[in-house]
């Protein structure tokens, strides 16, 4: 078979698991580093060959406007065109058409939008999402869904019920045979519509399965608690994957209650701000106490950046605005995020996850989340005025 799940080892809820896919093995729990437009931003493949990572992930959304999804495919694909030889996933698109908010007009059909490049017109059907994706040739392809906010009762109900008949109709039409077509478990922090969402699409026989519309508004409790009605409801015997999570103590927990992969900007965006992750925490360059620091930014890390320059020269290049900042937090972030996966399928394989997890949380500092909800309601301001 082109698509093979292979589950070794269980430790609690936690899963040591191989998705083998046409472009290799996904070692898993794994996480992805995101290339919204075809590109880990900064990053070059070699930088993620030499950082270990097996999959990335692309923006269908960002890709149809520019350059195009038949541009991509004229070129080879996503694979030819990026240089990447390693799996890739896609989403479908819609998160960001969603949180498009008013610019987009949503209908049973699917959803028009205005791109916010240009202001040019567009729709996304479920159909139209499958012939973009398998256009770009991903290993991985998500179904058109609908991401309402979390909380919001009533608008999750109607929501779940067209994502449903989205999913139906995406699967419908998906052709392709070396492409991996995966559902989305939708239902906000509800445990009936979650355990409703998760039984329907198990008729549907998807060979994965998602976790979508959480991170997008609920307390981390909440979203543990989501986790945790919800992983025991998807097969046992397919990949399962949070969409969209990548704060490493939410790794952690989304991996004791048995999820397998994830996917996030928050490494490379923090990086960018001059935040880089470390195993006490957030450490920010821009801080003076670096500013005559001869250490590197983790004592025992083995990526480029902590081979090679002290925190001090990092927050002079911060300071300065030289882009090679961007570049060399982007390395560190992106090989701590990997080499915390290396560590947890590490600690699955022993047997001793339980005790890794109690040792990251006794060290690992997680930042202040009234500003976490604050600064996500400016970005989602942001993203509402393009």
């Amino acid at each position: 078979m082109t698509f093979r799940f292979e589950l070794l080892r269980v430790d609690g809820q936690a899963r040591r698991s191989v998705f083998h896919t046409p472009h290799g093995p996904i070692q898993m729990p794994a996480f992805a580093p995101v290339g919204t437009q075809a590109n880990v931003k900064t990053l070059e493949p070699r930088d993620l060959h030499e950082a270990g990572a097996e999959l990335i992930l692309a923006n269908t959304y960002h890709l149809y406007l520019r350059p195009g999804h038949r541009l991509v495919e004229r070129m080879g694909g996503l694979h030819a065109f990026m240089a990447w030889d390693r799996p890739i996933l896609t989403d479908s698109g819609g998160y960001q058409v969603f949180s498009l908010a008013d610019s987009r007009k949503l209908n049973e059909e699917g959803v028009i939008f205005r791109s916010h490049i240009d202001g040019s017109l567009h729709h996304f059907t479920p159909e139209k999402v499958m012939e973009i994706e398998q256009a770009l040739g991903a290993d991985i392809a998500m179904v058109l869904d609908e991401c309402p906010p979390p909380l919001d009762r009533a608008y999750n109900e109607e929501a779940l019920a067209r994502t449903h008949r989205w999913a139906e109709r995406c699967k419908a039409v998906h052709c392709r045979k070396d492409q991996a077509l995966f559902g989305i478990v939708q239902g906000g922090v509800f445990e009936d519509l979650r355990l409703q969402s998760a039984e329907f699409l198990r008729q549907l026989d998807f060979p994965g399965y998602a976790i979508g519309g959480l991170a997008v508004g609920e307390t981390k409790e909440q979203m543990y608690a989501t986790l945790d009605f919800t992983c025991p409801a998807m097969p046992a015997d397919k990949p399962r994957y949070l969409m969209g999570v990548g704060a490493p103590e939410d790794i952690v927990e989304a991996v004791a209650r048995g999820v397998d992969f994830f996917d996030c900007v928050l490494p490379t965006r923090i990086a960018r701000n001059g935040q880089l992750l470390t195993p006490d925490g957030r450490m920010n360059m821009r801080n003076a106490q670096y500013a005559e620091d001869p250490r590197p930014v983790q004592e025992d890390c083995t990526c480029y950046t902590c081979r090679t320059f002290s925190r001090a020269y990092l927050r002079h290049l911060y300071k300065a605005g030289e882009i090679s900042a961007l570049r060399l937090g982007t390395i560190h972030n992106v090989h701590f995020m990997l080499e915390l996966m290396r560590q947890i399928r590490a600690a699955i394989e022993a047997g001793r996850f339980a005790a890794f997890r109690e040792q990251f949380h006794r060290r690992f500092r997680i930042t202040d989340q009234a500003k976490r909800h604050e600064q996500r309601a400016l970005r989602q301001a942001k993203r509402e005025q393009l």
